[in-house]
């Protein structure tokens, strides 16, 4: 939340050039508040256990969120129990035809970073969606598969296929100490990624709508916006929780693939000892950030947009 100060106090000028969130006092009499409408497109494969780490990180905030989850309408999940999605989600496309609109969208990964975008059976519908988003939605989180394609949508920057899968947790750095994003961050951080691709980062740095936030030498681009942070892509999981790893790594040893141990993660690189959750204080600060950020940049009209 915002701290209220007289506009003439000496630090209301220094806190307002590191982004802080500060308001004056007369702007808190004349606001009026409202909860914040976020929508979460869910297209991970692990349907309610991404539900569960993104409105747990969703949920740090005194601020009120309304959440409304949608889902792929061309698209027919195998893995979400019977029923769930046709409870408990709307489709995009009915979002569209409706004209709802939204303070924020999460844009989740996809297990389809293989394909070629255009091969993904639901692409005709999540690029109208992506589309909508531009004048419909203040700021949009694209995650992991999510940004690729999003940033592929928009600016046309390719991906491409990696070496070996980028699996486990990263230290990165943070270019903008005083973005709001990064408001309270270290220089460095710990995030989890699980990719096979990559988008190409001389097509991002090359683009002048798009700025980094962070980056590292060994997992790349972490963070980029566009829009002054309407629009966020980030390529790895600040939302997963101690086991998704765990998970991933036993899933694929089960199938048969080659997978190496997730760097980082298990104490001694060793899978037979419980991974040491060392990201969840940032990934919960980042999100409160984007928060703050959308309650306080947001028209209280959506239909200002």
């Amino acid at each position: 939340m915002p701290i209220k100060i007289p506009r003439n106090l000496p630090a209301y000028d220094a806190l307002k050039n590191e982004q802080v969130f500060v308001m004056t006092e007369e702007r808190a009499e004349g606001q009026d508040i409202r909860p914040l409408k976020v929508a979460i497109l869910n297209l991970m494969p692990t349907t309610i256990d991404t539900e569960i780490q993104l409105l747990r990180l969703l949920g740090n905030t005194p601020l009120q969120v309304d959440i409304t989850f949608l889902r792929m309408g061309s698209h027919d999940s195998k893995n979400a129990p019977p029923g769930h999605l046709e409870r408990f989600y709307v489709s995009a496309r009915d979002v569209i035809r409706q004209g709802l609109r939204f303070d924020g969208l999460i844009l989740t990964g996809a297990p389809v970073e293989t394909l070629d975008f255009e091969e993904v059976d639901y692409w005709d519908e999540l690029i109208e969606m992506i589309d909508y988003s531009i004048n419909n939605i203040f700021s949009t989180m694209h995650i992991c598969w999510g940004a690729q394609a999003a940033l592929y949508r928009h600016y046309k920057i390719p991906k491409h296929g990696l070496n070996k899968k980028l699996f486990g947790i990263f230290p990165h750095g943070v270019s903008e100490s005083y973005s709001p994003l990064f408001r309270g961050f270290d220089d460095e951080f710990l995030a989890p990624q699980s990719r096979h691709t990559a988008s190409c980062r001389d097509s991002i740095a090359k683009e002048p709508l798009l700025t980094i936030r962070s980056e590292t030498a060994e997992a790349g681009i972490f963070i980029a916006t566009a829009r002054e942070g309407r629009e966020i892509y980030v390529t790895g999981h600040l939302e997963y929780d101690p086991l998704t790893l765990d998970r991933e790594y036993r899933r694929d040893l089960g199938r048969g693939l080659a997978i190496e141990v997730p760097k980082n993660y298990y104490p001694d690189d060793d899978p037979g000892n419980p991974p040491v959750v060392r990201w969840r204080a940032h990934a919960h600060l980042f999100f409160s950030n984007w928060l703050n950020f959308v309650y306080q940049e947001t028209p209280y009209n959506l239909k200002e947009l």
